[in-house]
C-alpha cells in the first residue's frame, strides 16, 4: 500500500549520510519546505519539493497542510517494563530525604525488585504495554528498554521476556538490555563477587539461549559496581554477543566512562557528573553520550552539561530514563523541551539528539532517524504550528498530531 503525505510545511531531518552527528553539526538540521513524502508499507521511497511530486501515485493521501514532519522519537534508555509504582518515595524525597538515603534503607531499585518478584507475567506485561502505547501516541517510534528490576534470575527472565512479546505485538522498534547489575540484591549485600557470578554463570546464558537481549549495562556508581566489577560483567556479556550500555557518571566520577570506551560501548548514559578526563576518554570513539534530563528534573540534581560535550565536538543524544523512581515519564516532547531549557541545547540540537543521535545508541541509524529512502517510515506530523523552535518551546501543549510507525497510524 502506497500512502502519499503532501503539503507539508516543513519536512524535517532530512538524512545528512553519517552515522550520527557531533559538535557543530548537531545545530545543522536539513529540511524542505512545502515537501511530500512517498511511503510503500513500511519504508519511505521517495520525498522532496510539492512541485517534484505531480505524478505520484497511492491509495491513500494525507494532507499535511499547517504541520511540520519530524522523525519519530529514538528513546535509547528506559525502564519501562517494571510493576506498580513509587510515589511515597516521590512523598519522602520532597520531606528531604535523598535518592541515596532512600535506596540505603531499601527504597528504590530494591523496592522496584520487591514489587516485581511479586507480579505474574501477564500482569507485568499488561501494566508495560499500557505505558508502551503511551509513548508511542506521543511520538516515539523506537525504544530500548532495560530488565535490572528482578535481580533474580527467574525475574530478570521474565522482565526480558515481556520485552520480547512486546516487540512481537508492536509495530515500535524495541532494543532488549539486561541490566541485571542494576542494584546489588539484600542477600548478596556481603558476596558482592557471589552475585555477579550469578550474573555471569547462570543468568547470561539463560539469556542467550533464549535470545532475549541486545545490549548488557551495570549501574557503575558507589555503592551499586565499582569500576573494575562492570568491566568483569561486560566481558561476560561480551562472550555472548551483548554490546555494552552503560550508566554511569551520575552521581559521582570513577572512571566508568573510559572503561566502557575501552569496551566499545554504544552509549555511556546519565553524565551528569562530567571530568576533563572523561571528555579526553570519549574523544575520537564511536560511543554515544546520552543525557536523560527527565531524571535530573524529577531527582532535582545536577544536568548533563551538554554544551561541554558538543564544544568538544562530541555528539549528544536525548532519552527519557522512563522509570517508576528518578523519571516517571516516558514523554520524549518534555525532554526535547528541558534539553533546551536546562541544557542549553538549541532545538535544532535537541531534535537531532532525540532523532538520529538516539537511534545511533540504540545501533538503529541505518532504518531509523532520519528521512531516508529505505528507512522506516515512523513519522511524527504536528499540530499546526508557527516553527520548529514552537515544539520545545510550548512545553506544555500536546503538538503531536498524528503518529505513523512503519507507515501505520498510531494516532
Amino acid at each position: 500500500m502506497k500512502v502519499l503525505f503532501k503539503h507539508i510545511k516543513q519536512l524535517v531531518g532530512i538524512d545528512v549520510g553519517r552515522a550520527f552527528v557531533a559538535g557543530a553539526q548537531m545545530n545543522e538540521l536539513n529540511t524542505i519546505e512545502n515537501a511530500f513524502i512517498l511511503v510503500e508499507d513500511e519504508i519511505i521511497i521517495d520525498y522532496g519539493k510539492m512541485e517534484e511530486c505531480m505524478h505520484q501515485e497511492s491509495d491513500e493521501i494525507v494532507d499535511c497542510r499547517g504541520s511540520i514532519v519530524v522523525p519519530a522519537w529514538c528513546d535509547s534508555h528506559t525502564h519501562l517494563v517494571y510493576a506498580g509504582n513509587r510515589e511515597s518515595e516521590f512523598v519522602d524525597r520532597i520531606k528531604g530525604a535523598t535518592y541515596e538515603e532512600i535506596a540505603a534503607k531499601g527504597g528504590g531499585i530494591l523496592n522496584s525488585a520487591r514489587k516485581l518478584q511479586q507480579t505474574s507475567f501477564d500482569e507485568l506485561y499488561e501494566q508495560s504495554r499500557k505505558r508502551l502505547e503511551g509513548i508511542m501516541r506521543m511520538g516515539t517510534g523506537a525504544v530500548e528498554i532495560k530488565s535490572g528490576y528482578g535481580l533474580t534470575t527467574e525475574a530478570e527472565l521474565k522482565m526480558l521476556r515481556v520485552i520480547k512479546k512486546l516487540k512481537e505485538n508492536y509495530p515500535i522498534q524495541i532494543k532488549a538490555t539486561f541490566l541485571g547489575a542494576h542494584a546489588m540484591p539484600t542477600e548478596f549485600k556481603k558476596n558482592k563477587q557471589g552475585y555477579t557470578s550469578l550474573l555471569i554463570d547462570e543468568m547470561l546464558p539463560a539469556i542467550a539461549d533464549e535470545n532475549l537481549a541486545d545490549f548488557i549495562d551495570v549501574f557503575c556508581e558507589e555503592g551499586y559496581f565499582s569500576v573494575q566489577e562492570m568491566e568483569q560483567i561486560l566481558e561476560a556479556g561480551a562472550k555472548y554477543g551483548l554490546v555494552p550500555k552503560v550508566h554511569v557518571n551520575q552521581f559521582n566520577a570513577l572512571g566508568g566512562i573510559a572503561a566502557a570506551v575501552k569496551h566499545n560501548a554504544r552509549s555511556v548514559d546519565h553524565l551528569e557528573v562530567l571530568t576533563v578526563q572523561d571528555i579526553k576518554a570519549l574523544t575520537g570513539s564511536n560511543t554515544m553520550p546520552v543525557a536523560l534530563p527527565g531524571c535530573s528534573f524529577f531527582l532535582g540534581i545536577p544536568y548533563t552539561p551538554a554544551r561541554t560535550l558538543i564544544n568538544a565536538n562530541l555528539p549528544v543524544a536525548l532519552a527519557t530514563d522512563y522509570n517508576p523512581g528518578s523519571a516517571p515519564s516516558g514523554n520524549m516532547n518534555f525532554v526535547l523541551s528541558t534539553a533546551c531549557i536546562k541544557l542549553n541545547m538549541s532545538p535544532t540540537e535537541a531534535i537531532n539528539a532525540a532523532t538520529l543521535n538516539g537511534a545511533y545508541a540504540m545501533n538503529l541509524e541505518d532504518s531509523l532517524g532520519s528521512i531516508k529512502k529505505g528507512k522506516l517510515a515512523n513519522l511524527i506530523i504536528t499540530q499546526n504550528v508557527p516553527s520548529l523552535g514552537y515544539l520545545p518551546y510550548s512545553f506544555g501543549e500536546d503538538n503531536v498530531k498524528h503518529v505513523y510507525l512503519k507507515g501505520q497510524k498510531i494516532v
